[in-house]
């Protein structure tokens, strides 16, 4: 995973660094200095397989950078004794503020209306583009992002629902739905803000889109596998969806080829939780989990 050189720095008065942003490299480590291996620091997209922590003797302790963890392998490091953390709530502000740009800029369709204001377009010849405000937004995954996206609805005057494994009693003011698909029936707008894994692979499929309706816009900026991206590629194409702004795709890191030729779709590289601010942050935390590990104390975001 790649890492500013700041952060590497902040690491190294700590730490012997062994620094591999890439597949190769990472194999390499593993290969050459798995041995000596105490301490994991990766991304949820990235992971830590089963087979990388039998080559690591020593690891002791593994984390994930942001609230993502998809792709750590959490049985065999617990069955081996390894300790696990994530980077939780160090950026939920960040990717809610993100979530929120990303839908208004898709309802009121600023990357069109800037392209045609420099073609030399004024308003009077560009349709009339609906505002946010006492529309319907649902909310798919009511952890603390999906809070703070809700907050952040509420203040444009917005009416919010939500779909969650169980209904939360601190979601003031927002109906629970038991399904997405009564979700997507009921809401102008959806956000999606669930954890990856194959328990939600494809959730947002061809039915919940079409649930969504011609005037609805959908935001993804929890990970790719949750939105089947040939589904909405073809509800695009139909005139089935209004639009979209996604900030995660299937084919990270390479972009989706199948939505790039849609000007009604908003694309941003996977940076909906990075900040000057939020990437500080996660840094801070782990070395706090790093260092109530290695005191004996709880973990401030165990796994």
């Amino acid at each position: 995973m790649p890492m500013a050189e700041e952060h590497q720095s902040q690491l190294r008065q700590r730490f012997e660094v062994i620094y591999a942003p890439t597949a190769a490299l990472r194999a390499k480590a593993v290969a050459e200095q798995g041995a000596s291996i105490e301490l994991v620091l990766t991304i949820g997209s990235v992971g830590l397989r089963a087979d990388e922590i039998a080559a690591l003797p020593k690891l002791g302790f593994a984390a994930a950078l942001g609230a993502g963890y998809e792709n750590i392998d959490v049985a065999a490091a617990k069955a081996r004794g390894v300790a696990l953390a994530n980077g939780a709530g160090t950026n939920d502000a960040c990717v809610a503020d993100h979530a929120m740009a990303l839908l208004l800029a898709s309802v009121r369709a600023l990357p069109q209306q800037e392209k045609a204001l420099r073609a030399g377009i004024w308003r009077d010849d560009l349709p009339l583009r609906p505002s946010v405000n006492g529309r319907r937004l649902g909310i798919l995954g009511m952890g603390t992002i999906g809070l703070r996206i809700a907050r952040r609805a509420q203040a444009f005057d917005m009416e919010v629902a939500y779909h969650n494994r169980r209904p939360r009693n601190d979601s003031q003011g927002c109906q629970y739905f038991n399904s997405v698909l009564g979700l997507a029936t009921w809401a102008d707008f959806l956000i999606v803000a669930a954890p990856g894994g194959p328990g939600t692979k494809h959730i947002v499929n061809a039915d919940v889109l079409a649930a969504l309706g011609p005037r609805g816009h959908l935001v993804n900026i929890a990970r790719g596998s949750l939105v089947d991206t040939a589904a909405l590629a073809r509800a695009l194409a139909a005139g089935q969806l209004a639009g979209a702004g996604l900030d995660v795709y299937e084919s990270e890191p390479h972009p989706p080829e199948a939505l790039l030729d849609f000007p009604n779709v908003i694309l941003t590289p996977h940076i909906a939780g990075w900040s000057p601010e939020s990437v500080q942050a996660t840094v801070d935390l782990f070395l706090l989990n790093v260092e109530r590990w290695q005191n004996g104390q709880p973990l401030q975001t165990p796994l």
